[in-house]
């Protein structure tokens, strides 16, 4: 008897990636093969985000395009979009299963249950019904793991659904994440991305503080890299900056939403913070790590941003000068209080107002990378092979490539930076 077959598709953040694979690992392990997402399946798994309205409807036209190729296949939603909006997917013709984030462990189980195609089967819940926590991390894709730490957020921000989408704010007890981490070592991985919806949070559920995971993590042999993925400015306390510059394991690599420069648009998008807060982080930051690499998100076009506001942006973000800008128009979201706010931005503005800050991002870039030219550095190269070259990163994430070298592949080398092309990536020469 044939094996089934099931494929994957993870829309959105780095946190649905850790469970998507964590979800794949549990048909694995059940006698499933796992095929490649184009693949012909008989079970298709999507792990749907809602952060924007372009994000639902990517969600509905990938349902439609895996019917179309595969209509005998059951179809399974879980994710976000799913949480928010159940019954919507559901009416999608080829849904057979549609989950919210509460019941997504039960996936697996769940498409055991069904007898075949036919009415979507829905299980949905409330925001304050979303208790669970469904541990995660991934495998297999790639060098470096991206490991769950942290669900939900309590900070209820005027744009976003995530609180929502995610419930309040909870997280796994230490001792249980080292454990993960300890597996994830076992199996060969260097490099664990620490994520989670707002992973500074952490220690709602414990009691425990952020600051004591990470110490317990850095113990934790065989793992020579970590990364925190995203933490709010305000959560980003002196201690952690501090550990992170000591610590020879966690990388000096910062991903950290500004959102807006005016503080009259920080304060209708109810963040918890103003410019100047943010710039002593930064500033934090650079006075004991000052090759770090700073990533920022910035939202334009919310409501209420006039010229002013949008240049006040600009000439805030050309004076804290990060390494790479993560911009977004905003997407008005249902439920969500900015929807009712007035003097809405023309979409035509917000998009001139995203390519100047591209342009922005795009020299900013180049400055960074093109410091480490001429320097020695370490990277971890992996498997990716194209033109002849490996590529890797460096711990404050610059990329590197150099001549494939297959017995390179998830291992840190120490390199020589020659010169920057195009694309900013860095071209290398081993030294060992």
């Amino acid at each position: 008897m044939q094996q089934r077959r099931v494929n994957f598709h993870t829309l959105g953040c780095k946190l649905n990636f850790s469970e998507t694979s964590t979800l794949a690992r549990q048909f694995e392990e059940g006698g499933f093969v796992r095929v490649a997402p184009n693949a012909p399946a008989d079970i298709c798994v999507i792990n749907s985000c809602s952060v924007t309205e372009h994000a639902d409807k990517k969600c509905r036209n990938l349902i439609r395009k895996l019917h179309r190729q595969n209509p005998d296949a059951i179809i399974a939603v879980t994710g976000c979009y799913a949480q928010l909006k159940p019954y919507e997917i559901g009416d999608i013709e080829g849904v057979d299963l549609v989950l919210s984030n509460n019941d997504k462990g039960s996936l697996y189980r769940r498409v055991l249950e069904l007898s075949g195609k036919g009415r979507a089967h829905i299980y949905s819940c409330d925001t304050d019904d979303i208790t669970s926590f469904f541990a995660a991390f991934s495998t297999g894709d790639r060098t470096r793991t991206f490991l769950k730490v942290q669900d939900g957020c309590d900070y209820c921000c005027a744009y976003c659904t995530i609180h929502y989408a995610r419930g309040s704010s909870r997280n796994m007890p230490i001792a249980d994440i080292v454990k993960e981490a300890e597996r994830i070592a076992a199996e060969g991985q260097k490099e664990i991305v620490i994520t989670g919806v707002n992973t500074g949070d952490f220690g709602r559920t414990t009691g425990e503080k952020f600051i004591d995971l990470l110490k317990a993590l850095n113990e934790v042999d065989g793992i020579e890299r970590y990364r925190i993925s995203s933490i709010e400015p305000n959560l980003l306390t002196e201690e952690i900056i501090e550990f992170c510059a000591s610590s020879p394991k966690f990388q000096h690599h910062f991903h950290i939403p500004l959102q807006s420069g005016s503080d009259r648009i920080l304060g209708l998008m109810r963040r918890r913070y103003t410019s100047k807060k943010f710039a002593e982080r930064i500033a934090s930051v650079r006075r004991l790590m000052p090759d770090a690499f700073i990533g920022i998100d910035v939202i334009v076009g919310f409501p209420g941003e006039s010229d002013e506001d949008f240049r006040t942006t600009y000439r805030f973000l050309e004076e804290v000068r990060p390494a790479f800008l993560h911009i977004f128009p905003y997407s008005e979201r249902p439920g969500t209080p900015a929807i009712h706010f007035p003097d809405k931005v023309q979409s035509s503005v917000a998009t001139r107002r995203v390519q100047e800050l591209e342009e922005l991002c795009d020299r900013l870039h180049a400055d960074f990378c093109q410091q480490g030219v001429g320097e020695e550095d370490t990277v971890l190269f992996e498997s990716t092979r194209r033109n002849g070259m490996m590529f890797g990163y460096t711990g404050n994430y610059r990329r590197v490539k150099a001549p494939y070298d297959a017995s390179k592949i998830n291992t840190i080398c120490r390199v020589k930076l020659l010169n920057m092309d195009e694309n900013h990536d860095l071209e290398a020469e081993f030294c060992d």
